[in-house]
């Protein structure tokens, strides 16, 4: 797999073009995740032709959505963003997933302060930035998560995965595959998706049933589509430890009594939250070096990116 090509907040580079003037440097955006990562960076505000430093702005409702207006002066500059952000977006070429900034009038996500028309009354916290809104709207399958969320170890393991997973999807497409293709990436992504969803995996195995009736260019979209969605679902402990389980059933021929018992041990463990996935992963890696199908070697639920990000070893 090439390198990750990921869009951004300048800010979060450590590049002063804030409001105030400053920056919001994410050291494990640059630092760790970087080694993988070309950054295509911008920030909307100073690509509408606002300075550093500026006046804030704010967000405020109206009848026809959110307006992005500035605080002091009032100015409106909605139809200046809008149209900045639709070419913009048009011209970044393929993305395998962006990093946004929190609480930005033009990049936040969600949960973004949005004040009503009326003055004195308090804020909503329901937003969206402008430009976070038009993203979104122009690549609805991109990966796409704020910074602020990817403090949370389970959040951003999640968000790294569906990187991964979608630039996987995007290189299959590339390849002109055809329905027996098909068969064998569903195939090989039947641990990770049954992690995330039990119920919608077995729709996506429907899908690829029916691979070879009707157009398969639609029915290579549709799966595309779902499988996505089934990512977007947060893995649980309780599906991470029920797929460790059937992994297990795979060694079953192969492994001593003493070393099945181990590994029941460790996957109990991680279920109760005693050890972190990366262990009873380890564990099975290593016996299915030794012994084990390729089936479950091919298993991207194995390796689902570069074990130096470290994500499993704190979920």
């Amino acid at each position: 797999m090439a390198v990750l090509r990921l869009g951004i907040s300048e800010c979060l580079l450590g590049r002063p073009v804030r409001h105030d003037g400053g920056h919001k440097h994410d050291r494990f955006l640059t630092d760790t995740l970087g080694t993988w990562v070309e950054w295509v960076s911008l920030c909307p505000e100073v690509e509408i032709g606002l300075g550093t430093p500026r006046p804030a702005m704010r967000l405020v409702a109206s009848g026809t959505g959110a307006r992005l207006v500035v605080r002091k002066t009032g100015e409106d500059l909605t139809g200046r963003m809008t149209s900045w952000a639709k070419g913009r977006l048009e011209g970044l070429g393929d993305l395998d997933g962006f990093v946004l900034k929190k609480d930005s009038p033009s990049c936040g996500m969600e949960r973004v302060r949005l004040y009503p028309e009326a003055e004195g009354a308090q804020p909503a916290k329901n937003g969206r930035g402008l430009f976070a809104a038009a993203l979104i709207d122009r690549y609805p399958l991109l990966p796409v998560e704020e910074e602020g969320r990817l403090n949370d170890p389970v959040l951003r393991e999640h968000f790294i995965e569906r990187v991964f997973a979608y630039r996987r999807w995007t290189d299959f497409v590339a390849g002109d595959p055809g329905p027996d293709d098909l068969v064998a990436f569903h195939a090989a992504a039947k641990m990770s998706l049954l992690s995330h969803h039990p119920g919608k995996y077995r729709a996506l195995g429907r899908l690829v049933a029916d691979a070879g009736a009707g157009s398969f260019t639609a029915r290579l979209e549709e799966y595309g589509r779902a499988y996505m969605d089934v990512l977007a679902h947060r893995a649980t402990r309780r599906r991470h430890a029920n797929v460790l389980q059937h992994l297990l059933g795979h060694l079953k021929e192969t492994l001593d009594r003493d070393d099945r018992a181990e590994m029941v041990e460790l996957i109990e463990a991680y279920r109760a939250g005693s050890v972190p996935l990366v262990v009873p992963i380890t564990m099975l890696r290593h016996h299915f070096r030794r012994s084990g199908s390729e089936w479950v070697r091919a298993q991207t639920y194995l390796n689902p990116y570069p074990d130096e990000l470290m994500l499993r070893n704190h979920v």
